[in-house]
């Protein structure tokens, strides 16, 4: 018992209130709610001064109705589920219902005037709530940036309970650590129960201080994370770490019989209930529960690779590629200027790498190594610092002084553009591999080249080069799993960050 106390304090993370995660999630919504009234008030105050401005005679009904906007925007933001506490800090639901909360005030007004014969000028009602919904969009995203970056420092996460088999525990305990802005903390295990042999006793015992074993007593903790009980004292486990969730990973033994009693088992406790599906890269939109012969069955449907939507993400990403080539053409010539002048050899490196369907094209990008640098490639092998089938070296030392700046901001690959505009990339997708890469493929590995290379995707903003071969396949093969236009937009959106801060860039 002294030994799970002592993990219990050794995990609390800093600024963890004594009940974990209620006080701060009220203290976060309050804060939510009062930046959201303030944005409604500026939408209000601006549109009503550029009518002034204008010249235009402002009733006291306007001003009435502002300060009734005013008074009813977090209502509508309440009904849209903004408020709700799963939808902060991760995904597109808080944004989606900010905007449906809009939406819906903007009908609502709509209707009532129209019900009750009520004047309001046009343009105060259709300028103000849509400003408004931007200013909120545009608050809530700080706010968001806000959360992570104390989530990073440790503050603001929930306590959880991983339940599953080790494997599966051990998967999402690292999945948690490497993006720790998702509010995650794992702070106690539950592996499954292991029968009585019949020798000497139960195996479970209580080696680890709890009722019941943790999986014969072989396994004290995963990765760090205490092992305090098996499947049947979940409930006490999340009682004595104080825990705000459970995560259960999916193994045979939590069945839907099994799934039901936990969650009756953590109700009176009000504590949260996730389940990690085996399909657990299959994203939202490609599934959905319908009920047939009294059963809830998960409905996949297939990734839609060509057709109209094909189609639009192939003419997105020219208009975008043509667009960037017209702007950015007098400093890439700047650039390949710099790099012939600096350095010998020519300014643009072109490699053979496998495109969508596993044929070959060839790769633009400016050089950034020394002039013939494939070929010292093999005398480098055993520096190697990737592992999988990549090769990566932090500080390489083929890479030129300028090659490294480039590298840095990913600059180095802008001449990628011509490959997007001759369709050989899209701006968002899997990893270019290199032809030996992809003779080292698996089966499932294969399933990347179904569709075509990007110049970013998943691995570009979640830590590049510093990612492991296992995580960079996981990744690409989400995003071939789950694509779509709002998922590219979203990739291209955090790019930016990803390159400003040149996290993995090497």
């Amino acid at each position: 018992m002294r030994v799970g106390l002592e993990a219990r304090a050794a995990t609390r993370p800093k600024g963890d209130p004594k009940t974990p995660s209620s006080m701060w999630t009220r203290a976060y919504v309050r804060l939510l709610l009062t930046g959201d009234v303030a944005c409604a008030v500026i939408a209000c105050e601006v549109v009503l001064g550029v009518r002034l401005w204008l010249g235009a005679f402002i009733p006291w009904t306007e001003v009435a109705f502002g300060l009734a906007l005013a008074a009813a925007w977090p209502g509508a933001m309440a009904m849209a589920g903004a408020y709700r506490k799963r939808v902060h800090g991760e995904g597109s639901d808080e944004f989606r219902a900010v905007f449906n909360g809009g939406v819906t005030l903007t009908a609502a007004v709509a209707i009532g005037a129209y019900a009750t014969q009520t004047m309001l000028a046009r343009s105060f009602v259709l300028g103000t709530i849509p400003l408004a919904t931007l200013l909120t969009l545009v608050f809530r995203h700080r706010m968001r940036r806000r959360l992570h970056r104390r989530r990073m420092a440790g503050e603001f996460l929930r306590r959880v309970v991983a339940v599953g088999h080790r494997e599966s525990i051990l998967d999402l305990v690292m999945q948690f650590r490497r993006q720790p802005y998702h509010g995650m903390n794992v702070v106690a295990a539950c592996l499954p129960p292991v029968p009585d042999t019949g020798v000497g006793g139960s195996v479970n015992g209580t080696a680890n201080g709890a009722g019941g074993g943790p999986g014969a007593g072989m396994d004290l903790e995963i990765d760090g994370v205490p092992v305090l009980g098996d499947f049947t004292n979940v409930a006490e486990v999340v009682e004595k770490v104080d825990a705000d969730a459970v995560a259960v990973a999916a193994c045979p033994e939590l069945d839907g019989a099994a799934l039901r009693r936990l969650a009756w088992s953590l109700e009176p406790r009000g504590t949260e209930l996730f389940v990690a599906p085996a399909l657990v890269e299959v994203a939202g939109p490609r599934t959905s529960i319908r009920p047939v012969a009294g059963m809830p069955l998960l409905y996949v449907e297939h990734p839609e690779f060509d057709g109209l939507r094909g189609m639009v993400k192939s003419v997105f990403d020219k208009v975008v590629a043509l667009i960037a080539l017209i702007i950015l053409a007098i400093p890439m010539l700047v650039i390949a200027i710099i790099i012939r002048s600096t350095s010998e050899g020519p300014a643009l490196f072109k490699q053979t790498r496998i495109g969508r369907g596993g044929r070959e094209f060839r790769l633009l990008k400016f050089r950034t190594m020394v002039n013939g640098a494939e070929r010292l490639k093999a005398l480098l092998e055993h520096e190697n610092e990737h592992d999988g089938v990549l090769f990566k070296i932090r500080n390489d030392p083929r890479v030129t002084k300028v090659g490294a700046f480039l590298r840095r901001y990913s600059i180095d690959e802008l001449p990628q553009l011509i490959n997007v505009l001759r369709g050989e990339m899209s701006l968002v997708g899997p990893r270019p591999p290199l032809p030996e890469e992809v003779a080292r493929y698996g089966s499932d590995v294969r399933r990347r080249l179904v569709v075509k290379p990007g110049m970013t995707g998943l691995w570009q903003v979640s830590g590049r080069a510093d990612l492991s071969w296992e995580e960079s396949v996981r990744l690409d093969l989400r995003y071939v799993e789950n694509w779509s236009l709002i998922l590219d937009l979203q990739i291209l959106w955090k790019t930016w960050g990803a390159v400003k801060s040149g996290e993995g860039a090497y």
